[in-house]
């Protein structure tokens, strides 16, 4: 099998993704709801990554290299639109950590965003968003005790300081809360079904 050329063809995707993700903070459009353009670019490395892994198995570091792993991880993270290609994606994560072959930070981000897009609390608070007080806050998760410890059993920082540095980064990319905190909550639990992350 050759790799080179497929760990090529991830991390294309990857850069794609960042590039349009940057190309909205530019034009202050990032916050705005899901972006059309942005659902379709990742719909569709989502289909391209799924065929790579159909072929291939989960791209691995020891398969792919690291940068290409982390490239995977990234496309499969925000591939939000497609729940059974994320979940499929958790299952063969958790196999490659467990072989030291995939970083557990990455694990526990995707862990964390598939909890919080079927409405459960979050195991390492990795994921946040914006608040009824127009705050960008961690999502709901079960004990920041457990949360902190498993955070410091992967390398990852506490919550508290993790919140800081979200909360700065959003200002410097001059991203805002919702105009509309409920409305905004009710359109996202509405998105959550369609795609088929509730029922």
């Amino acid at each position: 099998m050759e790799y080179n050329s497929i760990a090529k063809k991830i991390i294309e995707l990857k850069n794609a993704d960042l590039a349009l993700r940057d190309n909205l903070i530019q034009s202050g459009q990032l916050g705005e709801g899901y972006n059309e353009e942005m659902k379709e670019l990742h719909n569709r490395n989502a289909k391209i990554l799924n065929d790579i892994i159909d072929t291939i198995g989960y791209p691995a570091i020891d398969k792919v290299g690291k940068e290409a792993s982390e490239a995977a991880w990234l496309v499969i993270q925000h591939a939000i639109g497609q729940p059974n290609f994320m979940r499929k994606c958790v299952e063969l994560l958790e196999n490659a950590v467990s072989e030291n072959k995939a970083d557990p930070v990455n694990l526990a981000y995707l862990t964390d965003r598939i909890a919080v897009s079927e409405g459960k609390p979050q195991l390492y608070g990795t994921q946040f968003d914006w608040d009824e007080n127009g705050e960008l806050s961690a999502q709901p998760f079960d004990d920041l005790a457990k949360v902190n410890q498993r955070r410091k059993s992967i390398g990852l920082n506490t919550l508290e300081e993790q919140t800081v540095i979200m909360r700065r980064q959003v200002k410097n990319e001059n991203q805002s809360p919702p105009t509309n905190f409920e409305k905004r909550k009710r359109e996202i639990a509405k998105w959550r079904k369609a795609v088929g992350w509730i029922k």
